[in-house]
Parts: structure tokens; sequence; C-alpha cells
């Protein structure tokens, strides 16, 4: 596991495919409700992951908070947003997960709502399609006049982006992803250019790309701090 600070956002990266005694230690440190979540999915491999990040998020939460694992306590929002349960008194740290095949990724960050998203940069067959339903169309536009070579990895920069944006703001994908935009070319910094009607330089997020390891792109949104 590996951890680097960008703007105030404390990040983490952690591999899950681990030897099965490691998978073990991981389960134990589970609450009863989490195990109970990971016995529900269908392919083992996919329980292993879910297990091992969730273990890897607790020890997370210890290091920053000088708890012991089972003492913390998880809620979630009304779209699946995790957060430190309000009533045990715990320092108000936001943090974010997200998982892509074997790598997890993790944000953390003081009184202030932080999403993070990480995808394996791939083509896909309806890159376009999705692209054309989901993005904006200043954003489409982007997409599409980029060199075919560079079509992968902006729409996945585009992709992460929105994805870490709703996942900050805690509304999941029930915000409309063409109600915001950002900028997507592999040769541009990563910003948000637009919300609703308010231009990206005087909206109240912060945004950052980044690459975890070799085939991935990661990109975090974090609240600006009150002035």
């Amino acid at each position: 596991m590996s951890e680097i600070a960008i703007d105030e956002v404390e990040i983490a990266v952690a591999g899950l495919e681990v030897e099965p005694e490691a998978v073990r230690t991981s389960a134990a440190l589970l609450s009863d409700a989490e195990r109970l979540r990971a016995g529900r999915f269908a392919f083992d491999r996919d329980r292993r992951r879910f297990t091992v990040a969730r273990a890897r998020l607790r020890q997370l939460l210890v290091e920053r908070l000088g708890t012991r694992p089972e003492a913390i306590e998880l809620t979630q929002g009304v779209h699946g947003k995790p957060a430190l349960a309000q009533r045990c008194g715990y320092p108000d740290l936001r943090f974010n997960v997200s998982h892509c095949e074997d790598v997890a990724v993790y944000a953390f960050a003081s009184g202030r709502e932080v999403g993070i998203d990480v995808e394996a940069v791939r083509a896909l067959r309806d890159a376009d399609e999705i692209a054309a339903r989901f993005f904006s169309r200043r954003e489409n536009e982007a997409y599409l006049g980029l060199y075919p070579n560079d079509r992968s990895l902006g729409f996945f920069n585009c992709w992460t982006r929105k994805e870490a944006f709703v996942k900050a703001l805690g509304n999941g994908l029930s915000y409309p992803l063409d109600r915001f935009e950002v900028s997507l070319a592999p040769d541009e910094p990563a910003k948000i250019l637009r919300v609703e009607n308010t231009p990206g330089a005087d909206c109240r997020w912060g945004m950052t790309s980044f690459s975890p390891c070799p085939g991935f792109v990661a990109a975090v949104v974090t609240e600006s701090p009150m002035p």
C-alpha cells in the first residue's frame, strides 16, 4: 500500500489480490454487516476484493483516528456514500473509496467532502455511445476531437472526474452528469469547467487527476475550504 498527499487530501493506493491467509485476516476486521455484504457477492474474486478493500479502509481509519478497527462504526448516506457515525464523536474526517479490478484508492480530508474514482484504461466498444448519452455536449465534442489513440484515456479521464464529483456531492449517479463539465484531454490539467450555470473557477470544488499505477487513471474532487 502506498500513500501520497495532493492539495491537503491524503490518498492511499492498495492492491486487492492477496494470499488466502491475508483475506482471512482481513475478514476478521470487518463488521458483521460487512461480512454479510461480502457473502452476497456471486463470485469469490469479488468477495475477496471487497473484503480486502474494506479491511484496508478500516486500517487506514485506525491510523488517522487512533482507535481499534472494531471500534469504527461506518454509516451510509442515502446514495451509499460511506461516512463515520457522528454519534461516536470521531474527528470531522471525510473519506471516499473506489476500486477497479485489483486496485483500490482511498481519499481522506478533514472537514471537507471528498470523492474519488479509479478505472482501468481500456477500449470500450460502446464508448462513443456512452459519451453521447452521459457527457455534456461540450465534453462530447472534446472527446470526439481527440486523436483515436487518445480517446480511451480521454473517455476515462472524463468518466472518473465526473464520478468523483458526484461521489463528493454524495448524490451518486442520481445527479445528472450533463449538469457539470470537466476537462478530459490527456494533455490538459484536470479541472471543473462548469457546475450548472457557475464557471468552474467560481465553484466550491477542486479536482485532481492521477495514475495510481500503470494502466489506471483516477480522479479526486474536494470541497474548497470555507473562507
